[in-house]
């Protein structure tokens, strides 16, 4: 069963372990988010939670939007995603999910939308090697060979230069630091995907070792 929070990218900082190590963490900001939905395997097919994150002006929603938020008896939501087979205790439509469902030490994946750079060249987006810069050398940093001459057409998934970043990432097996519930924050070790003020989704690790 999964566990799952919504939260706000706040930036980097680090702590310091009751050792002395220094740990580089990222600090997420997950104010309560709220139930708008429990999907149940007899009624959708499956077993889900949905969760509303952060309140969204009233003149900014549709009709169904505020319709579906006012079972639940909130402000119409900005963000809203499904944590699948989810074990937040007894939930019910409009209770809430704070971050002190998560404690230090839990073993989580990470998911956010990565930074994006623009359009991109082979070298930055796919970490190919130039050629040499000098004696008459005509190839730079161009793409290479497009292939064999038979087919007469370039095969899907070459690298090529293109739109880079902007993805959807998810960071597998990241280990909590630390929970501060009266802020809302969770502190998570290393580096997650994304921009500050970004969407992050916590959830239990699916791969973690038992």
């Amino acid at each position: 069963m999964t566990k799952g929070i919504l939260g706000k990218k706040v930036g980097m900082t680090q702590i310091f372990t009751e050792s002395g190590e220094l740990i580089p963490v990222t600090v997420i900001e997950a104010t309560p988010n709220v139930v708008l939905q429990v999907k149940t395997m007899e009624n959708d097919g499956y077993d889900a939670v949905q969760l509303g994150y952060q309140d969204m002006r009233e003149v900014l929603a549709n009709k169904p939007a505020k319709g579906h938020v006012a079972k639940a008896n909130t402000a119409p939501k900005r963000f809203i995603r499904e944590i699948r087979d989810a074990e937040l205790g007894d939930v019910e439509v409009g209770s809430e999910v704070k971050v002190d469902i998560f404690q230090a030490g839990d073993i989580v994946d990470v998911t956010g939308t990565t930074k994006g750079k623009g359009f991109q060249g082979v070298i930055k987006r796919h970490g190919q090697s130039r050629g040499p810069m000098s004696h008459g050398s005509r190839y730079h940093r161009r793409p290479g060979s497009m292939g064999p001459v038979a087919p007469n057409r370039v095969f899907k998934n070459k690298h090529l230069a293109g739109r880079m970043g902007g993805n959807r990432v998810t960071i597998q097996n990241l280990e909590i630091a630390k929970v501060d519930v009266e802020r809302n924050v969770i502190l998570v070790k290393g580096n997650v995907p994304g921009a500050k003020k970004s969407l992050i989704q916590i959830k239990s690790a699916v791969k973690a070792a038992k």
